[in-house]
């Protein structure tokens, strides 16, 4: 039995990259998008959040001088991209799959809305969430968090590079140890880097659990929606 009925997974940009230095692989978008039909085949409803690193990073861009605002746009226009192609590659794999965004472009996306998300993941369709919150200022991890409340979701599965959450980097600090749980107040007062403020505040304003995952190894997205206890899970 599923651990969870209806789940909210958050992708960075930079998971679709793969080995390349910018863009989507396309082997990589092929295998999250094999390991998202197969938890959609067992009866489970997935909505996605993508980032837009992979192509574009607001941040960045705002503190080589660009306006805040223009280059959070740009960013959340990259999220479209990088929402399209693992629309692809679901529908390759026959997942009906709905692409929508917070900022309209009605020739390649349906426009957000609230109800309309939730009637597709009934009919069991996989729902992408794009264009972050339509708003500058929010990481696409703020978006996931609002998204997931908006769905109802039963858990935000943040798939990352690493196991789960660490006590430091574990790429820099090999003493690094990992937590198997920890509350939403002990990751804002560490600091550690799962999500930003925002979004760790949301989710525990509204009692939403947090899974953390490496979801570089296959089968994990799987393996954390059956309830396998792999990751470090938020609460």
């Amino acid at each position: 039995m599923p651990a969870y009925q209806r789940v909210l997974l958050k992708l960075s940009g930079e998971a679709l990259m793969g080995e390349q230095k910018f863009g989507v692989d396309p082997v990589i978008a092929n295998q999250i998008a094999s390991e998202i039909a197969e938890i959609q085949s067992r009866g489970i409803q997935a909505a996605i959040v993508i980032g837009g690193g992979n192509i574009f990073r607001g941040i960045a861009a705002s503190a080589r001088g660009m306006d805040r605002s223009t280059a959070d746009y740009m960013g959340m226009l990259a999220t479209v991209i990088n929402a399209l192609a693992l629309q692809d590659a679901l529908e390759q794999k026959n997942v009906t799959t709905r692409v929508l965004t917070a900022i309209e472009m009605r020739a390649v996306a349906e426009p957000f809305i609230r109800r309309r998300a939730i009637r597709h993941l009934e009919k069991g369709r996989v729902v992408v969430f794009a264009a972050g919150t339509g708003n500058p200022y929010f990481t696409t991890d703020t978006a996931a968090a609002l998204r997931a409340m908006e769905i109802k979701a039963d858990v935000i599965l943040k798939g990352t590079k690493v196991e789960g959450i660490y006590t430091a980097d574990p790429m820099l600090d090999k003493t690094a140890t990992k937590y198997d749980s920890i509350s939403y107040l002990q990751v804002l007062e560490r600091q550690l880097r799962v999500m930003d403020a925002t979004a760790i505040s949301l989710c525990m304003d509204n009692k939403l659990p947090i899974v953390v995952f490496d979801l570089r190894e296959p089968g994990n997205i799987r393996r954390v929606v059956m309830g396998e206890p792999i990751g470090t899970t938020v609460s």
